[in-house]
């Protein structure tokens, strides 16, 4: 299989895997807005708040090679985009399944009235998702996947300048791996003004609420556009123009979207009861974390490669 393609695919395993996170991240951030949220017992509080916290960092994890495509390997298909893809995807499984564990004690707890048979099945359940996402497949690796394994080492330092539409593909799957962490906050963000808690926000509160709720907005529009321009500018044609644009959009969506992700954050947790002390201190954690992911790591990566290359580049000069 060509560099290209496995790339290809493995943002496509991403893409997968964040569809099914959305859905939770959704849940994270409106759970704690729903009438009955203030009656649950203050250990149901705080599994709530880690669960966000781990939910933001099985997003941010799972957008991370895509910025790193962008930025560092400036969108080439490269065997360290395609290990880095790989490694993301496999870690970002530990906090989702962690926090799907999570949600479903207190999911539980509400429906059956009985904390321990709960915190059983929760538990059960993240066992349950750790040995069929990582023991099955450590166990299959011993007797499987050898060559296949060979071949992608191999390929760690290679880099191939795939074909035009092999590139767009490329970017425009990037797009559909961002685009649905960044539609479950806008969702959440537009219906929760709406609801009777929300009248209850401190001044604060609702300002920063409003501040993400637009920053999220941006970034949505931002993601949407390369597919608009695709259609009225190009004719759904390749053009290296197009590739170029669409690239620069999607990066630059990162940072109106890390911001809103912090900023409601920091809404959730102040509502939270023993957090709301610490929730300005989590959300610029928060925020940190996600720009070092998504802009800070990929442009040291992209800093070295060029320092690298102009190395060895007097290196050659020297021999002459």
């Amino acid at each position: 299989m060509a560099l290209a393609a496995k790339v290809k695919t493995g943002l496509d395993e991403t893409r997968t895997l964040i569809l099914g996170a959305q859905i939770l991240l959704g849940f994270q951030y409106q759970g704690v807005f729903q009438e009955k949220f203030d009656n649950l017992p203050f250990i149901s509080h705080q599994m709530s708040a880690l669960a966000l916290l781990l939910m933001l960092l099985t997003v941010g994890l799972l957008i991370a090679p895509s910025a790193f495509h962008r930025i560092s390997q400036k969108g080439e298909s490269t065997g360290r985009m395609h290990g880095i893809t790989g490694w993301f995807a496999a870690l970002a499984l530990l906090p989702l399944g962690v926090a799907l564990g999570l949600d479903l004690t207190l999911t539980l707890e509400r429906a059956w009235g009985q904390k321990a048979a709960a915190m059983t099945a929760g538990i059960l359940f993240t066992s349950a998702a750790a040995a069929g996402w990582y023991g099955a497949g450590l166990y299959m690796r011993r007797t499987q996947g050898a060559t296949e394994r060979g071949k992608t080492a191999a390929q760690r330092e290679q880099r191939e300048h795939a074909p035009l539409h092999a590139r767009i593909e490329q970017m425009l799957t990037e797009v559909r791996v961002i685009l649905p962490g960044a539609q479950a906050l806008l969702g959440f963000q537009l219906v929760i003004v709406l609801s009777s808690t929300f009248e209850k926000l401190s001044v604060d509160s609702r300002v920063i609420h409003g501040f993400a709720l637009l920053t999220v907005a941006v970034a949505v529009m931002l993601l949407m556009t390369p597919a608009a321009l695709h259609r009225i500018v190009w004719a759904g044609e390749d053009s290296e123009i197009f590739l170029t644009t669409g690239g620069a959009l999607t990066t630059v969506a990162l940072l109106p979207l890390a911001l809103g992700m912090a900023g409601d954050a920091y809404v959730v947790l102040a509502r939270i009861p023993g957090m709301a002390n610490g929730a300005a201190i989590a959300a610029g954690c928060i925020l940190l974390a996600l720009l070092g992911c998504w802009y800070g790591w990929p442009f040291a990566e992209r800093w070295r490669r060029a320092g690298g290359g102009r190395v060895q580049e007097l290196q050659q000069a020297n021999q002459v």
